[in-house]
C-alpha cells in the first residue's frame, strides 16, 4: 500500500483553539503534516486521510521544544473558515 505525506502550512490571523489542544494558541503560521494511504484496487489512484499533524508551536516562534499534535482535520478546516470569516 502506498503512502504519501504533504507538508504544508496553516495560517490563524486570530488566536484559535482545538479540541487536541491544551491551551488557545496565538495568531501565526503553522506547518501542517498530512499523511495519506493509496485505496487498493481502484483503476485510479485515489488516498484517503489518515493523520492530520499540526506542529506547534508556530513558525515565526522560536522555542525550545515543539510539539506534533494530531488534530481533527474537519474541526481544523471549521477553524480556519471561521478565522478567515473574522
Amino acid at each position: 500500500m502506498s503512502v504519501r505525506t504533504t507538508e504544508t502550512t496553516v495560517t490563524f490571523r486570530r488566536p484559535f483553539s482545538l479540541a487536541a489542544l491544551d491551551d488557545l494558541q496565538p495568531a501565526g503560521t503553522y506547518r501542517l503534516t498530512i499523511d495519506e494511504e493509496e485505496i487498493p484496487g481502484l483503476s485510479f489512484a485515489a488516498f484517503h486521510r489518515t493523520a492530520t499533524i499540526l506542529h506547534l508551536p508556530a513558525v515565526s516562534v522560536s522555542a525550545s521544544k515543539s510539539e506534533a499534535v494530531p488534530v481533527d482535520a474537519t474541526e481544523l478546516a471549521a477553524a480556519l473558515a471561521a478565522d478567515a470569516r473574522d
